[in-house]
C-alpha cells in the first residue's frame, strides 16, 4: 500500500488555519486545503504495514490503505468507492472526527501517523466536485415500512442503509432541520450546514422520506408508529447534565447546547428570542471537552471581554500516556483551534459557587483547587486543597459537561427497558429492544459517543431490521475483527 519509502520520505503535512484574526470574524469554515500534489504524497506515507491496526482504531472499519493506496496512485473515483462501501458520510466524519483511526496507525508508533482523517475528506470533497456521488434508489421495494425516529449521524445512516435494502423509510425529527447535533450542536465554524443539505438531498433522491418539527411521543402519538412493520429510535444522548450547586438557577448560567444552538440559528436567519450572548461578558466554560472548545469558539466570535475554562480532571501530557499505550486511544493534551483563538485553560479546578446580585443575575464565580486520591481497588476520590478559594469575575457561566443519558419520554411510552445509565437497552450486535419491531442505535442505546461510532451502529442496526424484515439480508456488515464481510 502507498509508496514503500513513502514514509520515509515525506513528513506528515496537515490542513492549516486562516489567522486568527480574520476566522474569529465570521462563523464560516477557515481551513485552508492542501494541494492535490500533498495529498498524494499523505496517501503515499501509507506504510503497507502487516497488520494495518487503523482498522481496529476505526468504529466503522473503514478500509483505510486500501483509499489511501488509490489516493497515492491517483485513482480518487475508486477511492471513493472504497471509502463509501464502509463510511455513508465521509464529509462529517472528515470533519469532526477525533480520528481513533490515527491513534492506531502503525507508522505512529515511530513518527508523526498518516492524516487518514483529511485525505478521508478531500476524497470525499472531491467525490462531490466531480459528481461522482449520486442517488442510489433501490431497485425494486419490499413493502415492509420503517419509521427510524431521529435525524443524527446514527438515524441517517440507519435510513440510507434500509431504503437501500428497498423498504420504505420515513425519519422524524423533532427540531425544524435535519440533522440531529449535526445541524445546531457543531458550530458552523466546524461544519457549515451546507454540506449536511448537499448529502440530504442524495437521501430524499434515494427515496427517504423526511418529516420535521415531528416530537414522536409529544406533538406526534407514539400509537402511529405501530403503521410501521419497524421502528428504529436514534433519538440521541440528549438530557444535559448539570452541577449540584448553589446558585445554578442564576440568571447567566446557561447549558451548552443552548448557548450553540441559538447561535446556529441566528447564523441562518431563524429568530430566536432573548439570545444569550458572550459579547463583552467575563466567560466562564465549564468542561473540556469538544463541546466547551465549541463554546470557547463561539464566544470569542460574539466578541467576549474575556473567556476561561475550567475542568475539573488533571492537565493530560503534551504527549501519549504510558497508561494509554499505542494502539489505544491516548491521554494526551488536546489543543483545538477554538483554544488557538483565545482562552485561559485551568484544570483541577472545582465550581463551589454561582454568585449573583440581588436581582439574580451572576456577577462571579467561586471555586477551589481539588486532587484526585486514586486508592486500588475504589474509586477515585476528589480531594480539596485547602487555602485555593478563589473568586473569578463572571457574567456568564456555559455548563459543557456532557449528557448523562437520552430522555426517558419514548421509553416510557412504548414500555422499553432501559439500563442503570437510563440508555435503551438493547444487545450490541442485535440493537433490538424487548419489543420485537423495535429497534434502537447510537448514542440512545450507547450514551454519548463519536460520531463514527453513530454511524457505525445505525448501519449495524440497519443490517438487523433488514433480517427482522426479510429473514436475510445483503447489507454490510462487520466480523468479530471490524473487517468488512458483505457488500450490498
Amino acid at each position: 500500500m502507498g509508496k514503500v519509502t513513502g514514509f520515509k520520505e515525506f513528513e506528515r503535512q496537515d490542513e492549516t488555519y486562516k489567522p486568527v484574526d480574520e476566522r474569529v470574524k465570521h462563523y464560516k469554515e477557515f481551513t485552508v486545503a492542501l494541494s492535490e500534489e500533498d495529498i498524494t504524497k499523505q496517501g503515499s506515507r501509507c506504510m503497507d504495514c502487516g497488520i494495518p491496526f487503523c482498522h481496529s482504531g476505526c468504529p466503522l472499519g473503514n478500509l483505510i490503505p486500501d483509499f489511501n493506496h488509490m489516493v497515492h496512485q491517483g485513482e480518487w473515483q475508486k477511492a471513493s468507492w472504497i471509502l463509501h462501501s464502509t463510511n455513508n458520510f465521509p464529509e462529517f466524519t472528515g470533519r469532526l472526527c477525533p480520528a481513533p483511526c490515527e491513534k492506531a496507525c502503525v507508522l505512529g508508533i515511530i513518527e508523526d501517523p498518516i492524516s487518514i482523517e483529511n485525505i478521508e475528506k478531500n476524497i470525499v470533497e472531491r467525490a462531490f466536485k466531480e459528481g461522482w456521488i449520486k442517488p442510489q434508489p433501490p431497485k425494486t421495494r419490499t413493502g415492509k415500512t420503517v419509521a427510524v425516529v431521529g435525524s443524527g449521524p446514527a438515524g441517517l445512516a440507519t435510513a440510507q442503509q434500509l431504503n437501500r435494502a428497498g423498504h420504505t423509510v420515513t425519519v422524524f425529527e423533532r427540531d425544524d432541520e435535519i440533522g440531529g447535533l449535526l445541524r445546531y450542536g457543531i458550530p458552523n465554524f466546524k461544519m457549515e450546514k451546507e454540506i449536511i443539505d448537499r448529502r440530504l438531498a442524495i437521501l430524499k433522491a434515494e427515496g427517504i422520506t423526511f418529516k420535521t418539527n415531528v416530537h414522536v411521543g409529544v406533538n406526534y402519538d407514539t400509537d402511529a408508529l405501530k403503521a410501521f412493520d419497524a421502528v428504529v429510535l436514534c433519538g440521541g444522548a440528549t438530557q444535559r447534565r448539570s452541577l449540584p450547586t448553589p446558585g445554578i438557577d442564576a440568571d447567566g448560567v446557561v447549558q451548552a447546547m443552548d448557548f450553540l444552538t441559538q447561535q446556529t440559528k441566528v447564523v441562518f436567519g431563524k429568530n430566536v428570542e432573548n439570545q444569550v450572548l458572550a459579547t463583552g461578558k467575563d466567560v466562564i466554560v465549564i468542561g473540556g471537552g469538544d463541546t466547551g472548545s465549541d463554546c470557547i469558539g463561539t464566544s470569542n466570535r460574539q466578541g467576549a471581554k474575556s473567556v476561561t475554562n475550567f475542568e475539573i480532571m488533571p492537565k493530560p501530557p503534551g504527549h501519549r500516556s504510558p497508561t494509554t499505550p499505542w494502539p489505544f486511544w491516548p491521554l494526551q493534551l488536546k489543543t483545538s483551534s477554538s483554544h488557538q483563538e483565545g482562552v485561559e485553560r485551568n484544570w483541577l479546578i472545582n465550581t463551589k459557587e454561582f454568585v449573583t446580585d440581588e436581582n439574580g443575575k451572576l456577577t462571579a464565580l467561586k471555586t477551589v483547587n481539588v486532587e484526585w486520591k486514586m486508592v486500588p481497588g475504589q474509586r477515585p476520590q476528589l480531594i480539596e486543597v485547602e487555602g485555593t478559594e478563589k473568586t473569578w469575575p463572571c457574567d456568564l457561566a456555559l455548563l459543557a459537561l456532557g449528557f448523562t443519558g437520552p430522555e426517558a419520554t419514548l421509553a416510557e411510552k412504548l414500555g422499553i427497558e432501559t439500563d442503570a445509565r437510563s440508555n435503551y437497552k438493547a444487545e450490541y450486535g442485535k440493537y433490538q429492544t424487548n419489543i420485537p419491531n423495535i429497534f434502537t442505535a447510537g448514542d440512545m442505546r450507547r450514551g454519548q459517543s463519536l460520531i463514527v461510532w453513530a454511524i457505525s451502529e445505525g448501519r449495524e442496526a440497519a443490517r438487523q431490521v433488514d433480517i427482522y424484515l426479510m429473514g436475510k439480508s445483503d447489507l454490510p456488515t462487520k466480523d468479530a475483527t471490524g473487517d468488512l464481510v458483505a457488500l450490498h
